[in-house]
Parts: C-alpha cells; sequence; structure tokens
C-alpha cells in the first residue's frame, strides 16, 4: 500500500534536513524544525513517509519521555538520543534525525494549574543549548572533545505557543503550520481506502461532506465498517469463547467479508461519528455540576453550608460575558435568555456574568453578509475559556448562499454556548483557505 505524501510537506522536510547537512558559508541554519497544527491531521505520519521516502534513519521521542520522577532524566535522554543519531550517521554513513512527538504535551504549559518541573526547564535549557552548539553535545559526568555530526531535529505539537518561547525564537527553531488543502485531504484519504478500490470521485464527495474534520476520521470511520462483522462474529463464537477462539487458538484466524464501501454507506457511517462528536460537546455535565455547586454556595440550594465555604467563592469564575454592542444595552429579557434549553429566569440575586444578549448586532450581521455575497463560506466556530489558550476551537457548522440560515445559526450558536468564545471564519470556498477570523463573543471577568 502506498500513502499519500504532501508534496508541499515532503519539501519542507527534506529543504529543512538537507540543509542542515551542508556546509553553508555564513548562514545560520535553525537545527529544530516545529511542525505544528490541528489534532488528527497526520502530522506524526506525514513525517515518517518523508523519512521513508528520503531513506533517513530516525531516532524518535515521546512526550512521555520528556517528564520522570528523578530529576535531570529527560535531558540526559535527549543528549543520549541526540549522539545515537550521530553515532548512526557515521556507522551507516546515511543521514539521520531526532524526532520527539508532540513536544507540547510534555513541555509546555497549557494554563496556569500545569506544574512547571525542574525536568521542564531542563529539557527546554538542554534544547536550546543543543540548538546553539549542534556539534559539542556532552552527556552529564563525561566530556569528548571531539566534534560530533550536526543532527536535525523534528518536533511536532499542536499548540506552540504553551512553549517557552526562546525555544521556538527564529534561528533554533523554524515552524511549519501544517493545515492539508483539499487535495492533499482527497489525496491522504484516497490512500487510507486505496485497497478498498473506492472510486477517485466518491472520495471527493466524501471529503467534501466532512470538510470540517481531521484526516484521522477518515481513518476511524473505514475501522468503524468492520464493526458489524465483528460483532456477528463474537455473537456467532460467544463471548465465554471468544478469547479462546482468538488467542492462541489451534483453529485458522476468522475472515471477514468485505464491507459495504458505497458511498452513501460511508456517509451514513460518518454522520454518526459527528453526532457522537457533538454529543460529546455538547453533554456539559461537568459545566452544569459546578453551576449547581456554584448555586449551593450562594445558599440557593443550601443554606446549611457553612459560612467559611461560603466565603472562599472566587469571583473571578464568573468570567463569562456575552459579546454586545455598547451603543444596544440589553434588555432583561435578553439577560434570561442564555441557555439552549427553557429555564425559568433568575431571581434579581442572579450571579454576575450570567449571558447578557444573544442578539447578533449590525456590525455581525453585516460581516456576515458580506462574506456571504462574496461567495465565501461562513464558518461557525465555539471553545471554552480551558481550551482557548491551546486554540483548540470547535466547528458548530459551515454556511454559503443563504444568509437567513447562517445568521440563524450563528444565533443558535450564541445560545447554546453563552459562556464561550464564539468566532466567525471566512473561508475561500474554492481551496478552503482560511482568508479571515473574527471573535465576536469573549467571556470575560465582570
Amino acid at each position: 500500500m502506498s500513502f499519500y505524501i504532501s508534496p508541499r510537506f515532503l519539501d519542507k522536510i527534506a529543504v529543512h534536513i538537507t540543509k542542515n547537512y551542508l556546509d553553508l558559508p555564513n548562514m545560520k541554519v535553525p537545527l529544530i524544525l516545529g511542525v505544528h497544527g490541528r489534532k488528527g491531521e497526520g502530522k506524526s505520519f506525514q513525517c515518517e513517509l518523508a523519512f521513508e521516502r528520503m531513506g533517513i534513519n530516525v531516532v524518535h521521542m515521546s512526550a512521555g519521555e520528556l517528564e520522570s520522577p528523578d530529576a535531570g532524566d529527560p535531558a540526559r535522554l535527549i543528549r543520549l538520543r541526540y549522539r545515537e543519531a550521530a553515532e548512526l550517521v557515521k556507522v551507516r554513513g546515511k543521514m539521520a534525525a531526532l524526532m520527539i512527538n508532540d513536544i507540547d504535551a510534555g513541555a509546555g504549559r497549557v494554563d496556569q494549574y500545569t506544574q512547571y518541573t525542574v525536568n521542564t526547564q531542563l529539557v527546554n535549557g538542554t534544547l536550546m543549548n543543543i540548538a546553539d552548539n549542534p556539534t559539542n553535545v556532552q552527556l552529564p559526568g563525561s566530556y569528548d572533545s571531539e566534534p560530533i555530526q550536526r543532527i536535525p531535529i523534528i518536533v511536532t505539537g499542536n499548540d506552540f505557543s504553551t512553549l517557552y518561547q526562546p525555544l521556538v525564537r527564529d534561528g533554533r527553531m523554524e515552524k511549519f503550520y501544517w493545515e492539508p488543502s483539499r487535495d492533499d485531504r482527497i489525496g491522504i484519504v484516497a490512500g487510507i481506502f486505496q485497497v478498498d478500490q473506492i472510486a477517485h470521485s466518491d472520495i471527493e464527495k466524501l471529503v467534501d461532506t466532512f470538510p470540517t474534520q481531521a484526516i484521522d476520521f477518515f481513518g476511524a470511520l473505514r475501522s468503524r465498517l468492520f464493526d458489524e462483522q465483528i460483532r456477528d462474529f463474537i455473537h456467532a463464537v460467544g463471548f465465554e469463547r471468544v478469547s479462546q477462539r482468538v488467542v492462541n487458538s489451534k483453529e485458522a484466524p476468522p475472515e471477514f467479508k468485505k464491507p459495504d464501501f458505497s458511498l452513501p454507506h460511508l456517509i451514513e457511517m460518518g454522520n454518526q461519528m459527528v453526532q457522537e462528536q457533538k454529543r460529546v460537546q455538547e453533554s456539559g455535565l461537568a459545566q452544569e455540576y459546578n453551576k449547581f455547586l456554584y448555586n449551593r454556595r450562594l445558599g440557593e440550594t443550601d443554606s446549611a453550608l457553612p459560612l467559611k465555604q461560603e466565603s472562599t467563592h472566587d469571583s473571578s469564575s464568573d468570567f463569562f460575558r456575552t459579546y454586545r454592542s455598547k451603543s444596544a444595552p440589553p434588555t432583561e429579557a435578553a439577560k434570561n435568555n442564555g441557555q439552549s434549553h427553557p429555564a425559568p429566569p433568575p431571581p434579581a440575586s442572579s450571579y454576575p456574568g450570567q449571558p447578557a444578549s444573544t442578539r447578533l448586532t449590525p456590525d455581525i450581521v453585516t460581516q456576515a453578509n458580506r462574506i456571504l455575497r462574496q461567495g465565501h463560506r461562513l464558518g461557525i466556530e465555539h471553545v471554552d475559556e480551558r481550551r482557548f489558550r491551546t486554540g483548540s476551537w470547535n466547528s458548530y457548522g459551515t454556511y454559503d448562499g443563504d444568509g437567513a440560515i447562517a445568521l440563524h445559526a450563528l444565533e443558535s450558536c450564541l445560545e447554546e454556548y453563552p459562556r464561550s468564545y464564539v468566532r466567525i471564519v471566512e473561508i475561500n470556498s474554492s481551496d478552503r483557505r482560511r482568508v479571515g477570523e473574527q471573535i465576536i463573543q469573549r467571556p470575560s471577568k465582570v
């Protein structure tokens, strides 16, 4: 099976690695290439395909290896793996690279609650030191005066803004934002379904049906098609005997016929997965639970709580406020319309930060209509306060053509997520490129 490699991705990897092995006069070449972008877009897999295409030896590290109970172990491990890659170049006579996957998960600070340990400091310091002195990388307790081979480092992650900024600065790290184009997505998905002999036109329609889904969505979709046959196999064998039949069985491995890979069936299964995603995003059980606890602290549901517990309430948690125009102060009716489900109006002593209005201001309406009149798509996205810091926005939907439908959906989003950031995105219809973004609702402290 031959998988699709994006030419743009392959060029970036090839240029960075080759440039680090060339002796370019009077030029400082960044040692680290940071590949970042949305989750599930195949960053690591595209790197592996590029390495295989170029015939490069790769030494791998994961984010889990950047922390340890023993201070100094992760930093020592980075130096050890770097020197191991340099030794591969000497022994095998081929280019090598060091790859660290999901570096922001191991060395990044997502929010103020993320612990900043000694190991995090040492990892950042070690990577900066290697980037500044790539041929003089020593192990603790020893010193080798002989220079070693310069080894390019590839790191992947979702949000590099959580990393230590001196590490990410130009000169040490070259950044590459990976957002596959429509052609890239079609090529990658075609590679996923290559053995299933799906028509190229059906692949295009499948990708266009789910334009906001990441690449891993389509891999999970293909896997789900086999669920029905596996379920029938389990029922035929019996729950009690399925372990003996699958593991260390003297019988031949079970065989399954080819699932239904027709386009309507793929779209049906894909819609089921999208609905499951929405259920996760919209459940809001933790938010409802926290709201209940907050009401208890105010004495609305439980007056028997100790006074000390009531006094420990931090007003900084009431940071949600719906966007509204200064020239149009919200009415009392609008203040009580901030929930996605009907609810009785709150008492006069309701907590501050309650959604003030879900009405669209004239500026927002004008901006939305301008996007649609130009033939572009209007994307609506939302994110809570915690994930806003990592840039992990959730798509509410994309709309084109009818402005009334788009504005109705935008108002519905503001009503369903009164305590989240909401933004509109202008998307070029031809190549799915983001032309502009505007946040229209911000939760803020009151």
